[in-house]
């Protein structure tokens, strides 16, 4: 159907702007927490748009349960990984970063 292909084009879109968004967070936050929010945020969301995006294609629904339980995975595995890493970097002494006022 056309209107699925053209909703499926419009979901990818979109995921590649919060992947783009999270990667530019990457690259321009001043510290490791803000860099790992925007990352976590931006591309469990770009991740679940693309994941939207498949369904859609998805023939049977057993291809759907398994994007869907992928996108779950993933999304628990993020989450732990980024408390991980924000909470080993809080125990070493890395503080937030904070704007000085001049």
């Amino acid at each position: 159907m056309i209107f699925l292909d053209v909703l499926t084009g419009l979901l990818l879109t979109a995921a590649l702007f919060f992947f783009v968004a999270g990667t530019v967070g990457l690259l321009r936050f001043p510290d490791l927490y803000s860099r790992l929010h925007a990352l976590t945020k931006a591309d469990n969301m770009g991740l679940g748009l693309t994941v939207l995006a498949l369904m859609l294609q998805a023939e049977g629904s057993a291809e759907i349960f398994k994007l869907g339980l992928i996108w779950v995975l993933v999304l628990a595995a993020s989450a732990t990984v980024c408390f991980l890493i924000g909470n080993e970097a809080y125990r070493r002494g890395q503080k937030p970063w904070t704007k000085r006022s001049p």
